[in-house]
Protein backbone atom coordinates (compact mmCIF):
# COMPACT_ATOMS: atom_id res chain seq x y z
CA UNK A 1 0.00 0.00 0.00
CA UNK A 2 1.04 2.88 -0.66
CA UNK A 3 -0.19 6.85 0.15
CA UNK A 4 -0.77 8.99 3.69
CA UNK A 5 -0.07 6.81 6.47
CA UNK A 6 -2.16 8.12 9.77
CA UNK A 7 -1.17 6.41 12.89
CA UNK A 8 -3.14 6.66 16.07
CA UNK A 9 -1.10 7.10 19.30
CA UNK A 10 2.10 8.16 19.75
CA UNK A 11 3.43 5.57 22.42
CA UNK A 12 6.31 3.08 21.81
CA UNK A 13 3.95 1.42 19.73
CA UNK A 14 3.14 4.18 17.16
CA UNK A 15 5.85 5.74 17.07
CA UNK A 16 8.19 2.65 15.66
CA UNK A 17 5.49 2.15 13.05
CA UNK A 18 5.77 5.41 12.26
CA UNK A 19 9.59 5.20 12.35
CA UNK A 20 9.33 2.44 9.95
CA UNK A 21 6.91 3.72 7.64
CA UNK A 22 9.17 7.14 7.24
CA UNK A 23 12.14 5.44 6.37
CA UNK A 24 10.48 3.30 3.26
CA UNK A 25 9.26 7.35 2.41
CA UNK A 26 5.58 6.68 3.31
CA UNK A 27 4.06 10.20 4.55
CA UNK A 28 3.73 9.50 8.05
CA UNK A 29 1.23 11.53 10.46
CA UNK A 30 1.14 10.27 14.26
CA UNK A 31 -2.12 11.82 16.32
CA UNK A 32 -1.45 11.75 19.88
CA UNK A 33 -4.48 13.31 22.11
CA UNK A 34 -2.11 14.45 24.79
CA UNK A 35 -0.33 17.83 25.06
CA UNK A 36 2.95 15.77 24.18
CA UNK A 37 4.03 12.51 22.52
CA UNK A 38 5.66 9.11 24.08
CA UNK A 39 2.79 7.93 25.82
CA UNK A 40 4.20 5.90 29.11
CA UNK A 41 7.47 6.60 28.00
CA UNK A 42 7.25 9.92 29.13
CA UNK A 43 7.82 10.14 33.42
CA UNK A 44 5.85 13.36 35.13
CA UNK A 45 7.68 15.37 37.09
CA UNK A 46 7.26 16.00 40.96
CA UNK A 47 8.88 18.58 43.21
CA UNK A 48 11.81 18.55 40.21
CA UNK A 49 11.86 15.16 40.13
CA UNK A 50 10.84 12.90 37.44
CA UNK A 51 8.72 10.52 38.07
CA UNK A 52 8.50 6.82 35.95
CA UNK A 53 5.55 5.37 34.54
CA UNK A 54 5.88 2.61 31.82
CA UNK A 55 9.80 2.72 31.64
CA UNK A 56 11.56 0.95 34.78
CA UNK A 57 14.25 -0.79 33.44
CA UNK A 58 14.39 -3.53 29.69
CA UNK A 59 16.27 -6.36 28.80
CA UNK A 60 17.87 -7.44 25.57
CA UNK A 61 19.59 -4.32 24.32
CA UNK A 62 23.49 -5.41 25.11
CA UNK A 63 24.77 -5.22 21.05
CA UNK A 64 23.00 -8.00 18.61
CA UNK A 65 20.58 -8.64 21.23
CA UNK A 66 16.64 -8.44 19.46
CA UNK A 67 15.67 -5.29 21.43
CA UNK A 68 18.98 -3.68 20.53
CA UNK A 69 18.53 -4.74 17.07
CA UNK A 70 15.24 -3.25 17.00
CA UNK A 71 16.52 -0.31 18.00
CA UNK A 72 19.23 -0.27 15.94
CA UNK A 73 17.06 -0.64 12.90
CA UNK A 74 15.11 2.33 13.66
CA UNK A 75 18.40 4.63 14.73
CA UNK A 76 17.36 5.40 18.32
CA UNK A 77 20.09 3.65 19.91
CA UNK A 78 22.64 6.25 19.79
CA UNK A 79 19.51 8.68 21.38
CA UNK A 80 18.85 6.84 24.27
CA UNK A 81 21.19 7.07 27.71
CA UNK A 82 21.60 3.85 29.28
CA UNK A 83 23.18 2.14 32.04
CA UNK A 84 23.92 -1.64 32.34
CA UNK A 85 22.34 -3.34 35.43
CA UNK A 86 23.90 -6.61 37.23
CA UNK A 87 27.48 -4.83 37.86
CA UNK A 88 27.27 -6.62 41.43
CA UNK A 89 25.67 -9.91 39.94
CA UNK A 90 22.38 -9.11 40.60
CA UNK A 91 19.67 -7.47 38.46
CA UNK A 92 16.42 -8.36 40.45
CA UNK A 93 15.92 -9.81 44.23
CA UNK A 94 12.88 -11.82 44.81
CA UNK A 95 11.78 -11.61 48.83
CA UNK A 96 9.30 -14.45 49.57
CA UNK A 97 8.57 -15.14 53.30
CA UNK A 98 10.78 -17.66 53.77
CA UNK A 99 13.26 -17.55 51.25
CA UNK A 100 15.20 -15.26 49.13
CA UNK A 101 16.64 -15.55 45.25
CA UNK A 102 18.73 -13.02 42.69
CA UNK A 103 18.18 -13.22 39.65
CA UNK A 104 21.53 -12.84 37.89
CA UNK A 105 22.58 -11.25 34.58
CA UNK A 106 22.99 -14.33 32.44
CA UNK A 107 21.11 -17.68 31.48
CA UNK A 108 23.85 -19.79 32.73
CA UNK A 109 24.47 -17.83 36.12
CA UNK A 110 20.74 -18.15 36.51
CA UNK A 111 20.82 -21.89 36.07
CA UNK A 112 23.66 -21.93 38.91
CA UNK A 113 21.22 -20.11 41.15
CA UNK A 114 18.25 -22.22 40.77
CA UNK A 115 20.75 -25.50 41.05
CA UNK A 116 22.09 -23.84 44.12
CA UNK A 117 18.65 -23.50 45.80
CA UNK A 118 16.58 -25.82 44.58
CA UNK A 119 19.74 -28.79 45.26
CA UNK A 120 16.63 -31.57 45.15
CA UNK A 121 14.94 -30.48 41.88
CA UNK A 122 18.15 -30.92 39.31
CA UNK A 123 16.06 -32.89 37.46
CA UNK A 124 13.01 -30.40 36.55
CA UNK A 125 16.05 -27.39 36.49
CA UNK A 126 17.76 -29.28 34.06
CA UNK A 127 14.27 -29.72 31.54
CA UNK A 128 13.36 -26.13 32.45
CA UNK A 129 16.86 -24.74 31.19
CA UNK A 130 16.70 -26.42 28.20
CA UNK A 131 13.30 -25.08 27.33
CA UNK A 132 14.90 -21.63 28.09
CA UNK A 133 17.91 -22.09 25.99
CA UNK A 134 15.59 -23.16 23.23
CA UNK A 135 13.16 -20.56 22.67
CA UNK A 136 15.86 -18.02 23.15
CA UNK A 137 17.81 -19.31 20.55
CA UNK A 138 14.53 -18.84 18.01
CA UNK A 139 13.68 -15.60 19.60
CA UNK A 140 17.03 -14.15 18.54
CA UNK A 141 16.56 -15.53 14.82
CA UNK A 142 13.53 -13.33 14.24
CA UNK A 143 11.87 -16.38 13.00
CA UNK A 144 8.60 -14.76 13.36
CA UNK A 145 9.21 -11.74 11.57
CA UNK A 146 10.54 -13.05 8.59
CA UNK A 147 9.11 -16.67 7.88
CA UNK A 148 6.05 -16.30 5.55
CA UNK A 149 4.55 -18.50 8.40
CA UNK A 150 4.55 -19.16 11.91
CA UNK A 151 6.30 -22.03 11.47
CA UNK A 152 8.36 -22.19 14.49
CA UNK A 153 5.39 -21.44 17.18
CA UNK A 154 4.49 -25.12 17.95
CA UNK A 155 1.52 -25.84 19.68
CA UNK A 156 3.61 -27.19 22.73
CA UNK A 157 4.93 -23.61 22.83
CA UNK A 158 0.93 -22.14 23.24
CA UNK A 159 0.82 -24.40 26.55
CA UNK A 160 0.06 -23.29 30.08
CA UNK A 161 3.52 -22.87 31.79
CA UNK A 162 1.88 -23.46 34.89
CA UNK A 163 0.72 -27.11 33.84
CA UNK A 164 4.25 -27.61 32.45
CA UNK A 165 6.08 -26.71 36.41
CA UNK A 166 3.35 -28.96 37.88
CA UNK A 167 3.94 -31.72 35.03
CA UNK A 168 7.63 -31.45 35.76
CA UNK A 169 6.67 -32.05 39.63
CA UNK A 170 8.35 -28.75 40.96
CA UNK A 171 8.12 -27.61 44.38
CA UNK A 172 5.94 -24.73 45.25
CA UNK A 173 8.90 -22.45 46.34
CA UNK A 174 10.37 -23.64 42.45
CA UNK A 175 7.23 -22.72 41.07
CA UNK A 176 6.60 -19.68 43.78
CA UNK A 177 10.13 -18.21 41.89
CA UNK A 178 9.75 -18.78 38.15
CA UNK A 179 6.25 -17.85 38.63
CA UNK A 180 7.52 -14.62 38.52
CA UNK A 181 7.94 -13.45 35.36
CA UNK A 182 4.58 -14.32 34.18
CA UNK A 183 3.82 -11.52 36.26
CA UNK A 184 5.96 -9.35 34.34
CA UNK A 185 3.60 -9.49 31.36
CA UNK A 186 0.37 -8.97 33.67
CA UNK A 187 -0.58 -12.91 33.12
CA UNK A 188 -1.36 -15.62 35.73
CA UNK A 189 1.13 -18.55 35.82
CA UNK A 190 -1.52 -21.31 35.49
CA UNK A 191 -2.92 -19.27 32.46
CA UNK A 192 0.57 -18.26 31.16
CA UNK A 193 1.75 -19.40 27.63
CA UNK A 194 5.09 -21.29 27.75
CA UNK A 195 6.53 -19.11 24.61
CA UNK A 196 5.65 -15.64 26.35
CA UNK A 197 6.55 -16.62 29.83
CA UNK A 198 10.07 -18.05 28.06
CA UNK A 199 10.79 -14.76 25.82
CA UNK A 200 10.17 -12.57 29.08
CA UNK A 201 12.30 -14.32 31.15
CA UNK A 202 15.21 -14.94 28.77
CA UNK A 203 14.99 -10.97 27.79
CA UNK A 204 16.31 -9.77 30.80
CA UNK A 205 19.04 -12.44 31.63
CA UNK A 206 20.13 -11.82 28.49
CA UNK A 207 21.08 -8.09 29.85
CA UNK A 208 19.37 -5.74 31.54
CA UNK A 209 19.32 -1.83 31.58
CA UNK A 210 18.18 1.39 32.83
CA UNK A 211 17.57 5.00 31.45
CA UNK A 212 19.97 6.89 33.09
CA UNK A 213 17.38 10.44 32.44
CA UNK A 214 14.32 8.48 33.53
CA UNK A 215 12.27 11.52 32.72
CA UNK A 216 11.92 12.08 28.68
CA UNK A 217 15.04 10.91 26.66
CA UNK A 218 13.38 7.91 25.39
CA UNK A 219 10.25 9.13 24.71
CA UNK A 220 12.38 12.66 22.97
CA UNK A 221 14.61 10.11 20.76
CA UNK A 222 11.50 7.68 19.25
CA UNK A 223 9.29 11.86 18.25
CA UNK A 224 13.27 13.07 16.84
CA UNK A 225 13.84 10.13 15.45
CA UNK A 226 10.25 10.61 13.18
CA UNK A 227 10.72 14.08 12.66
CA UNK A 228 14.04 13.38 11.45
CA UNK A 229 12.84 11.21 8.35
CA UNK A 230 10.30 13.72 7.65
CA UNK A 231 7.37 12.31 10.01
CA UNK A 232 4.25 14.26 11.42
CA UNK A 233 3.06 14.10 14.91
CA UNK A 234 -0.02 16.39 15.57
CA UNK A 235 -0.57 16.26 19.68
CA UNK A 236 -3.04 17.58 22.09
CA UNK A 237 -5.95 17.02 19.16
CA UNK A 238 -7.38 12.78 19.39
CA UNK A 239 -8.90 11.10 16.64
CA UNK A 240 -12.76 10.87 17.20
CA UNK A 241 -13.42 9.01 14.31
CA UNK A 242 -11.88 6.69 11.62
CA UNK A 243 -13.27 7.67 7.95
CA UNK A 244 -14.58 4.55 5.96
CA UNK A 245 -16.32 4.53 2.74
CA UNK A 246 -16.80 1.14 0.60
CA UNK A 247 -15.18 -0.77 2.86
CA UNK A 248 -12.13 1.23 3.00
CA UNK A 249 -10.25 3.44 5.51
CA UNK A 250 -10.38 7.20 4.09
CA UNK A 251 -8.55 9.32 6.99
CA UNK A 252 -9.76 10.35 10.77
CA UNK A 253 -11.72 12.80 12.13
CA UNK A 254 -9.93 14.49 15.04
CA UNK A 255 -11.60 16.17 18.00
CA UNK A 256 -11.51 19.07 16.79
CA UNK A 257 -13.44 18.81 13.76
CA UNK A 258 -10.16 18.56 12.12
CA UNK A 259 -10.29 15.76 8.80
CA UNK A 260 -6.81 13.87 8.12
CA UNK A 261 -7.33 12.04 5.22
CA UNK A 262 -5.42 8.82 5.15
CA UNK A 263 -5.23 5.92 2.57
CA UNK A 264 -3.63 3.84 5.96
CA UNK A 265 -4.68 4.12 9.25
CA UNK A 266 -2.68 2.25 12.03
CA UNK A 267 -4.10 2.00 15.20
CA UNK A 268 -1.60 1.62 18.03
CA UNK A 269 -4.19 1.74 20.58
CA UNK A 270 -6.57 -0.70 22.39
CA UNK A 271 -9.41 -2.63 19.92
CA UNK A 272 -12.34 -1.69 21.97
CA UNK A 273 -10.93 2.40 21.33
CA UNK A 274 -10.58 1.41 17.98
CA UNK A 275 -14.20 -0.10 17.42
CA UNK A 276 -15.52 3.19 19.37
CA UNK A 277 -14.21 5.35 16.20
CA UNK A 278 -14.96 3.39 13.63
CA UNK A 279 -19.32 3.28 12.17
CA UNK A 280 -21.26 0.43 13.85
CA UNK A 281 -22.07 -1.21 10.15
CA UNK A 282 -18.64 -1.09 9.15
CA UNK A 283 -17.59 -3.97 11.28
CA UNK A 284 -19.05 -7.25 12.02
CA UNK A 285 -21.03 -8.21 15.35
CA UNK A 286 -19.24 -11.24 15.32
CA UNK A 287 -15.55 -9.21 15.68
CA UNK A 288 -17.03 -7.11 18.03
CA UNK A 289 -18.25 -9.98 20.50
CA UNK A 290 -14.77 -10.85 20.00
CA UNK A 291 -12.96 -7.83 21.11
CA UNK A 292 -15.58 -7.33 24.13
CA UNK A 293 -15.25 -10.76 25.26
CA UNK A 294 -11.64 -10.81 25.72
CA UNK A 295 -9.87 -10.14 29.57
CA UNK A 296 -7.48 -7.57 29.42
CA UNK A 297 -4.27 -7.45 32.23
CA UNK A 298 -5.08 -5.29 35.91
CA UNK A 299 -4.29 -1.69 36.34
CA UNK A 300 -1.17 -0.92 38.56
CA UNK A 301 -0.88 1.24 41.39
CA UNK A 302 2.36 3.35 40.77
CA UNK A 303 4.00 5.38 44.28
CA UNK A 304 6.54 7.68 44.05
CA UNK A 305 8.34 8.92 47.09
CA UNK A 306 12.27 10.31 48.01
CA UNK A 307 14.71 8.87 50.61
CA UNK A 308 17.25 10.91 52.28
CA UNK A 309 20.50 10.02 50.33
CA UNK A 310 22.87 9.63 53.55
CA UNK A 311 19.60 7.14 54.72
CA UNK A 312 20.06 4.65 52.30
CA UNK A 313 22.78 4.71 48.92
CA UNK A 314 20.51 3.45 45.48
CA UNK A 315 20.34 0.14 44.67
CA UNK A 316 21.84 -1.17 41.64
CA UNK A 317 19.37 -3.97 41.51
CA UNK A 318 15.17 -3.82 41.39
CA UNK A 319 13.63 -5.45 44.77
CA UNK A 320 10.57 -7.33 44.80
CA UNK A 321 8.60 -8.17 47.31
CA UNK A 322 6.30 -11.36 46.82
CA UNK A 323 3.74 -12.96 48.56
CA UNK A 324 2.16 -16.35 47.69
CA UNK A 325 -0.78 -18.90 48.59
CA UNK A 326 -0.35 -22.13 50.27
CA UNK A 327 -0.27 -24.08 46.51
CA UNK A 328 2.52 -21.20 45.44
CA UNK A 329 0.52 -19.41 44.00
CA UNK A 330 1.50 -15.16 43.62
CA UNK A 331 -1.10 -13.46 45.01
CA UNK A 332 0.65 -10.04 45.77
CA UNK A 333 4.25 -8.21 44.41
CA UNK A 334 5.41 -5.03 45.00
CA UNK A 335 8.48 -3.98 42.83
CA UNK A 336 10.72 -1.40 43.94
CA UNK A 337 13.39 0.42 42.52
CA UNK A 338 15.85 3.07 44.39
CA UNK A 339 18.19 5.42 42.58
CA UNK A 340 18.99 8.66 42.11
CA UNK A 341 16.69 11.13 41.85
CA UNK A 342 18.71 14.08 40.01
CA UNK A 343 18.08 16.31 43.01
CA UNK A 344 20.92 17.10 45.77
CA UNK A 345 20.46 14.69 48.47
CA UNK A 346 17.77 12.53 47.64
CA UNK A 347 17.10 9.21 46.05
CA UNK A 348 14.15 8.40 44.12
CA UNK A 349 11.54 5.28 45.45
CA UNK A 350 9.47 4.01 42.97
CA UNK A 351 7.21 0.95 43.90
CA UNK A 352 4.27 -0.54 41.55
CA UNK A 353 1.67 -3.29 42.43
CA UNK A 354 -1.02 -4.60 40.47
CA UNK A 355 -4.61 -2.69 40.97
CA UNK A 356 -8.18 -3.82 39.78
CA UNK A 357 -10.43 -1.16 38.50
CA UNK A 358 -12.79 -2.61 40.96
CA UNK A 359 -11.00 -0.91 43.52
CA UNK A 360 -11.38 2.65 42.30
CA UNK A 361 -15.43 2.27 40.82
CA UNK A 362 -16.45 4.83 43.38
CA UNK A 363 -14.48 7.22 41.42
CA UNK A 364 -14.83 5.50 37.44
CA UNK A 365 -16.78 8.29 35.63
CA UNK A 366 -14.48 11.42 36.66
CA UNK A 367 -11.25 12.39 34.81
CA UNK A 368 -8.06 13.33 36.26
CA UNK A 369 -7.33 16.49 38.30
CA UNK A 370 -11.38 16.37 38.98
CA UNK A 371 -11.56 13.38 41.09
CA UNK A 372 -12.43 14.93 44.75
CA UNK A 373 -10.24 14.76 48.31
CA UNK A 374 -11.65 11.15 48.80
CA UNK A 375 -10.14 9.69 45.54
CA UNK A 376 -6.68 11.91 46.77
CA UNK A 377 -7.19 9.82 50.38
CA UNK A 378 -7.67 6.33 48.96
CA UNK A 379 -4.45 7.03 47.11
CA UNK A 380 -2.81 7.71 49.87
CA UNK A 381 -3.87 5.36 52.26
CA UNK A 382 -2.92 2.98 49.68
CA UNK A 383 0.65 4.49 48.85
CA UNK A 384 1.36 4.76 53.03
CA UNK A 385 0.74 1.15 52.96
CA UNK A 386 3.46 0.55 50.31
CA UNK A 387 5.59 2.84 52.29
CA UNK A 388 5.56 1.45 55.28
CA UNK A 389 6.06 -1.99 53.96
CA UNK A 390 9.26 -0.41 52.10
CA UNK A 391 10.52 1.24 55.24
CA UNK A 392 10.64 -2.12 57.04
CA UNK A 393 11.99 -3.92 53.67
CA UNK A 394 14.98 -1.18 53.45
CA UNK A 395 15.40 -0.69 57.58
CA UNK A 396 14.53 3.30 56.91
CA UNK A 397 12.24 5.33 58.22
CA UNK A 398 12.34 8.23 56.44
CA UNK A 399 10.31 7.72 53.00
CA UNK A 400 8.51 10.98 52.01
CA UNK A 401 5.33 10.20 49.42
CA UNK A 402 5.68 12.38 46.05
CA UNK A 403 3.08 11.09 44.07
CA UNK A 404 0.45 8.15 43.27
CA UNK A 405 -0.79 6.90 40.27
CA UNK A 406 -3.63 4.61 39.99
CA UNK A 407 -5.30 2.80 37.22
CA UNK A 408 -7.98 5.58 36.81
CA UNK A 409 -4.77 7.21 35.82
CA UNK A 410 -3.44 5.05 33.18
CA UNK A 411 -6.76 4.84 31.67
CA UNK A 412 -7.27 8.67 31.04
CA UNK A 413 -3.85 9.06 29.80
CA UNK A 414 -3.25 6.50 27.06
CA UNK A 415 -6.90 5.49 26.78
CA UNK A 416 -6.30 1.73 28.03
CA UNK A 417 -9.90 0.07 29.11
CA UNK A 418 -9.89 0.08 32.71
CA UNK A 419 -6.57 1.33 32.73
CA UNK A 420 -5.05 -2.13 31.69
CA UNK A 421 -1.38 -1.56 32.38
CA UNK A 422 -0.53 -4.44 29.39
CA UNK A 423 -3.55 -4.75 27.27
CA UNK A 424 -5.16 -7.96 25.84
CA UNK A 425 -4.02 -10.75 28.91
CA UNK A 426 -2.52 -13.42 26.62
CA UNK A 427 -3.37 -16.35 28.87
CA UNK A 428 -3.73 -19.87 27.01
CA UNK A 429 -7.63 -19.99 26.91
CA UNK A 430 -8.04 -16.57 24.65
CA UNK A 431 -4.24 -16.85 22.42
CA UNK A 432 -6.87 -17.37 19.43
CA UNK A 433 -9.37 -14.97 19.48
CA UNK A 434 -6.44 -12.16 19.99
CA UNK A 435 -4.79 -13.54 17.13
CA UNK A 436 -7.70 -13.09 15.17
CA UNK A 437 -8.10 -9.58 15.94
CA UNK A 438 -5.20 -8.51 13.89
CA UNK A 439 -7.17 -9.40 10.68
CA UNK A 440 -9.44 -6.19 11.16
CA UNK A 441 -12.62 -6.25 8.71
CA UNK A 442 -11.88 -2.73 7.37
CA UNK A 443 -9.68 -2.80 4.24
CA UNK A 444 -6.42 -0.40 5.16
CA UNK A 445 -6.92 -0.62 9.24
CA UNK A 446 -4.11 -2.46 11.24
CA UNK A 447 -3.31 -2.89 14.54
CA UNK A 448 -0.08 -2.26 16.29
CA UNK A 449 1.88 -2.20 19.47
CA UNK A 450 1.18 -4.30 22.89
CA UNK A 451 -2.38 -5.22 21.84
CA UNK A 452 -1.10 -7.17 18.35
CA UNK A 453 1.84 -9.33 19.32
CA UNK A 454 2.98 -8.83 22.88
CA UNK A 455 3.08 -6.74 25.75
CA UNK A 456 6.55 -4.89 26.84
CA UNK A 457 8.74 -2.67 25.11
CA UNK A 458 10.33 -5.31 23.06
CA UNK A 459 6.57 -7.34 22.53
CA UNK A 460 5.01 -3.53 21.67
CA UNK A 461 7.80 -3.01 19.29
CA UNK A 462 7.52 -6.60 17.65
CA UNK A 463 3.70 -6.18 17.05
CA UNK A 464 4.63 -2.70 15.12
CA UNK A 465 6.82 -4.32 13.41
CA UNK A 466 4.46 -6.96 12.54
CA UNK A 467 2.01 -4.22 11.52
CA UNK A 468 3.98 -2.67 8.80
CA UNK A 469 4.79 -6.13 7.67
CA UNK A 470 1.08 -7.09 7.11
CA UNK A 471 0.53 -3.62 5.35
CA UNK A 472 3.38 -3.69 3.27
CA UNK A 473 3.85 -7.29 2.32
CA UNK A 474 6.00 -10.27 3.72
CA UNK A 475 8.41 -9.82 0.23
CA UNK A 476 8.91 -6.09 0.61
CA UNK A 477 9.39 -6.46 4.17
CA UNK A 478 12.07 -8.93 4.01
CA UNK A 479 13.89 -6.79 1.25
CA UNK A 480 13.72 -3.32 2.84
CA UNK A 481 13.46 -3.75 6.58
CA UNK A 482 13.86 -7.31 8.04
CA UNK A 483 17.47 -6.55 5.83
CA UNK A 484 18.06 -4.13 8.91
CA UNK A 485 17.18 -6.76 11.84
CA UNK A 486 20.07 -9.17 10.17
Amino acid sequence: MAGQVLIIGSGIGGLTAGIILAQLKHPVTVVERNPRPGGLMRSYRRSGIDCPVGVHYLGALDRGQILRRLWDAIGVTPLIPLERMGAEGVIDRYIFDDFEFNLPSGIDPFEENLRRTFPEEQCQITMIMADLREISRSLSTFDFLLSPALSDLFPERFASMGERLSNLGCSIRLASLLGVPAGLIGVPLRECPVYYYYITLASYLMSSWRLVDSGTAMAEAFVSQLQSLGGNIVAGDGVAAIQVEAGHVKGAVLSSGRILPADVVIAAVHPETVLSMLPDDMVRPSYRERVGQLENTKGLLGVNAVVAADLHRPLPYNVYRLYTEADGSLTRGIFHQLRESGQPGMNLLSMITTSDIEEWRPWEKTMSGRRGEDYKEAKEKRAHWMIEEAAELFGIRDINLLDVYSPLTIRDGVNSPGGSAYGIMRTTKQLMKVASLNRVPVKGLFLAGQNRLASGIMGTMLGSFQAVRQMIGHEKFIREVAVRLI
